[in-house]
């Protein structure tokens, strides 16, 4: 059962594909190959006609599209070995259909007739088979009822053979209660941080020397990446909105038209619960006062939610007349009640007072100035698109769009790294990975209204900068080693004290971590330091992690075993109990599936694959 991950991709690709049940790669194609039924191979007395191979290609192209969305060429699915997936799949199902036919296996007429009308794409807008859909369907795939209905029934006879192999597959419960300990298991652990304060002296500044020696050492860290040098002319709604002029008018008629942002009356946050009657409130209320209970309580009493309950933000002019005295005239109370409401006497409980505010035009002008005027830049650039478009039809460059237009030139060493100015548009980020050195420029658009050309000038290769040009990153990585270097030179001093019999509480200020399992993240922590806690064998042993800025002394105190009626230990046993299944069920057909092919005997035709292979653009 032990295989890599490609070997197990393949393995689910080809038997679960292929094997289990297949209907829909059987029947929905997309016409003939051709015109004819050349064979690309043969198990046994069973064929595999190019048709076939063409309409299962077809089918995973269209799925690698549908999965991510984007255009999947021919020769993608081919670098990534599909194409022998597939056919290694069409092999595996004749060789179940030689098997069926040889042990004499066959489906009738009703049972065929059932699983095809189980097909939704058969079905009416009733649910309901329909044999004027069920033609039509087909006769747009390129395919017959006839041919549709024997695939049908090889594909249930198969479905038969694999079932009378892996079904009624039970694992021994010692395989997943074995993993289910392990991934259940906690540990508990104390741990002390040396840091830079924990240091007898300090670190010096680097001389001269260190730093052209570290340089040296490491120059992979300093190494400037290869870059794509990138000529830009750009304009954005943000460059040109302060030349913009605002009408006093259009600025009056927004704040007006979002008064309600800006004047907004006293609030409440409020949640309700309906009761037949005054007295049920009023008990209610005394049983809440004698801490019998509480609104929570008596909400999960009516099989209700928080959220059932939940009105949000409510204004007087949302309730009635006698509701709002009584709400907005107490702001003491959280419970409020018995309020009249349409539905009947309620116990409101209050769970903030919002006071009424007020900003007046005045403080709201900056805001509204600052909106109507990127508005305003946004369609002028709009306006000028057309413009921009022709000049760079007619052959400007980009140094021209800069002079004589409201475009602003630049320049940019681009790399996947690069986040400021115009790098920080996903849409120019784009482009500058997809721009060719013979491409000619062309206006694209920003997200924020903007808009942009560029050009590649060149392909920088990697470099690595003069010293004096980077000195201070230099120093900053020297310092940051030189640290991380010391606090472990001085952690492994004090595991040393530790042998010699001090306890890690006397070396300084620990921290407790807890129940902590394998699969754990502890922010705070090297990324290692889990990992390394469930190496050490029993409890005081010690363990020194280093980290960029400290070093971590861990001592493990405690092993716990997971507890094995515990919920979380209880779903990790079903979801391995069924993982093994399924596992054992792959490895057993795929062994099952491979001695029938050998029994039968495979065949294939390389010119009619190739053959097909040429039918995809």
């Amino acid at each position: 059962m032990a295989r890599t991950a490609a070997k197990k991709v393949s393995n689910v690709f080809v038997w679960i594909l292929m094997g289990l049940l297949f209907v829909a790669l059987a029947g929905f194609g997309i016409g003939s190959f051709n015109g004819g039924a050349s064979r690309v191979g043969s198990v046994g007395d069973v064929e595999i006609t190019a048709e076939d191979y063409f309409r299962a290609l077809n089918n995973e192209i269209n799925a690698q599209i549908a999965q991510t969305g984007q255009a999947v060429s021919f020769a993608q699915i081919r670098a990534r070995g599909i194409d022998a997936q597939v056919l290694a799949g069409l092999t595996a199902r004749a060789a179940l259909s030689h098997e069926s036919a040889e042990m004499g296996i066959s489906v009738g007429d009703a049972e065929v007739a059932r699983q095809i009308s189980q097909i939704a794409a058969f079905q009416n807008t009733a649910g309901q088979f329909d044999r004027n859909t069920y033609e039509f369907v087909l006769q747009q795939q390129g395919s017959s009822p006839r041919d549709f209905e024997e695939d049908t029934r090889e594909d249930v006879a198969r479905a038969l053979l694999q079932t009378a192999v892996i079904g009624g597959l039970t694992p021994n419960e010692i395989f997943a209660e074995t993993i289910a300990a392990y991934q259940a298991e906690t540990r508990d652990f104390t741990r002390l941080a040396v840091t830079e304060g924990d240091l007898p002296t300090p670190i010096a500044e680097p001389t001269d020397a260190e730093l052209e020696a570290y340089y040296e050492e490491f120059p992979e860290r300093f190494t400037r990446p290869e870059a794509r040098r990138i000529t830009y002319a750009w304009i954005t709604p943000s460059a040109i909105m302060d030349d913009v002029e605002i009408d006093e008018v259009a600025l009056q008629e927004l704040y007006n038209d979002r008064i309600d942002e800006y004047v907004q009356p006293e609030r409440r946050l409020l949640e309700r619960l309906i009761f037949g009657s005054d007295a049920e409130v009023e008990a209610a209320l005394a049983a809440i006062a004698a801490e019998e209970t509480d609104f929570d309580t008596l909400v999960e009493d009516r099989d209700l939610t928080l959220e059932d309950v939940d009105m949000g933000v409510i204004a007087a002019d949302d309730l009635s007349d006698a509701a709002a005295a009584i709400i907005f005239s107490d702001d003491e109370s959280e419970l409020l009640g018995p309020v009249p409401t349409p539905l009947g006497p309620a116990l409101f409980r209050v769970n903030a007072v919002l006071q009424a505010s007020e900003v007046p035009f005045e403080d709201a002008r900056d805001d509204l100035s600052a909106e109507l005027a990127q508005e305003s830049a946004r369609r002028a650039i709009d306006d000028m698109r057309e413009e921009l478009d022709d000049l760079l039809a007619s052959g400007a460059t980009l140094e021209e769009m800069g002079a004589d237009t409201a475009m602003t030139l630049g320049t940019i060493d681009y790399t996947p790294a690069s986040e400021e100015g115009i790098a920080a548009y996903d849409n120019f980020r784009d482009a500058a990975r997809a721009v060719e050195q013979s491409d000619f420029p062309e206006l694209l658009d920003l997200s924020d209204g903007g808009l942009f050309a560029l050009r590649l000038d060149e392909i920088v290769p990697p470099s690595l900068p003069p010293l004096a040009e980077i000195e201070g990153d230099v120093a900053d990585a020297w310092q940051a080693t030189a640290l991380r270097e010391a606090v472990a030179d001085r952690a492994a001093q004090l595991v040393a004290q530790l042998a010699q019999g001090a306890t890690l509480e006397e070396l300084g200020d620990t921290s407790e971590e807890r129940l902590i399992r394998r699969q754990d993240l502890l922010p705070d922590l090297p990324a290692t330091t889990v990992a390394q806690v469930f190496q050490l064998d029993a409890p005081g042993d010690v363990v020194m992690i280093p980290g960029p800025e400290a070093a971590h002394i861990v001592r493990l105190d405690a092993i716990n075993s997971g507890v094995r009626n515990a919920p979380d230990t209880s779903v990790i046993l079903a979801i391995m109990n069924q993982t093994i299944a399924q596992s054992m069920a792959t490895d057993i057909f795929e062994a099952y599936g491979q001695a029938l092919q050998a029994d039968a005997g495979i065949t294939t035709n390389q010119g009619v694959i190739n053959s097909v292979h040429a039918s995809f653009p």
